[in-house]
């Protein structure tokens, strides 16, 4: 696997309890300025508020329920800005 999932993928983290959905990559945290791999929400309710945002790195994941949607356009994407 890429180390970079595609947005919508639904993952569960090695300490979670619950799914969650992938809807950005390489995140920066406003407080601490560290890099992220992703950012999340929750998996089926979708994005509730900021105290329901995950930002984790790929080396958490516990377990890929579904992997996001890729055409040519991710592709590219991903080539530009992961490799």
């Amino acid at each position: 696997m890429e180390k970079y999932l595609p947005i919508g993928s639904v993952v569960q983290l090695k300490s979670g309890t619950k799914r969650i959905m992938i809807y950005g990559r390489k995140q920066q945290q406003l407080k601490s300025d560290q890099i992220w791999d992703y950012i999340a929400c929750l998996y089926p309710e979708g994005n509730i508020n900021e105290e329901y945002m995950f930002l984790f790195n790929h080396d958490q994941i516990e377990k890929i329920y579904f992997i996001g949607f890729q055409d040519e356009e991710e592709l590219a994407f991903q080539k530009e800005h992961f490799e």
